[in-house]
């Protein structure tokens, strides 16, 4: 009877592993929340990143393509110092500037969030992105003219319906690590338009 006791206390166990972590994350989250958001934008740009790659290389008949490792660290660098904290206290102003009880605050937030923080953000990523590589100022604003329209345009798409979620109905201590979890795919889109 013994071994069935431990077998259930094993399964017991890997079940309540996602409690345990995601209990760890709450946790974490409340005390250190610019950290957590940033470890974990840092984590999750990596690996769309990563993920990027990897369809590169499948898609191309040569799959004996090396991995650039240098890519994972560079949008983890991203990641970590711009995407978690810029977007932590982004929504925080949001909600302070336009609250829920303002007519139409659904839709102002969208709005604010679409024509002043997606450009300006975007510009941010092409910039950084662009100096983490080795480049200059030049090849910095080549990088901006060539791929910056295209991809705000494809943000307004694929974000537009994802933000309007967010703004509105994902709690505030959440809304970095819900854009986080759709950019997984959209990183992977951004290095699709890079080298």
């Amino acid at each position: 009877m013994a071994p069935a006791a431990s077998r259930l206390r094993a399964e017991a166990g890997l079940g309540a592993l996602p409690r345990r972590a995601l209990a760890q994350y709450l946790r974490v989250l409340q005390l250190y929340p610019v950290l957590t958001k940033a470890a974990t934008s840092g984590i999750l740009s990596a690996l769309g990143n990563f993920l990027a790659q990897m369809i590169k290389k499948w898609k191309k008949e040569n799959c004996s393509q090396k991995l650039d490792v240098g890519g994972p660290l560079r949008y983890a660098i991203y990641g970590f110092f711009f995407t978690g904290p810029l977007s932590h206290f982004f929504y925080l102003f949001m909600e302070h500037w336009i609250p829920p009880e303002v007519p139409w605050a659904g839709l102002k937030r969208l709005l604010l969030d679409r024509l002043l923080f997606a450009p300006a953000f975007l510009l941010l990523f092409f910039l950084v992105m662009s100096f983490l590589e080795g480049g200059d100022a030049a090849a910095g604003a080549a990088k901006v003219r060539s791929a910056f329209w295209p991809a705000l345009q494809m943000n307004w798409r694929v974000w537009t319906p994802v933000q309007f979620i967010n703004v509105n109905y994902v709690p505030i201590q959440f809304r970095v690590l819900f854009a986080n979890l759709v950019a997984l795919f959209w990183y992977a889109y951004l290095a699709s338009l890079g080298k």
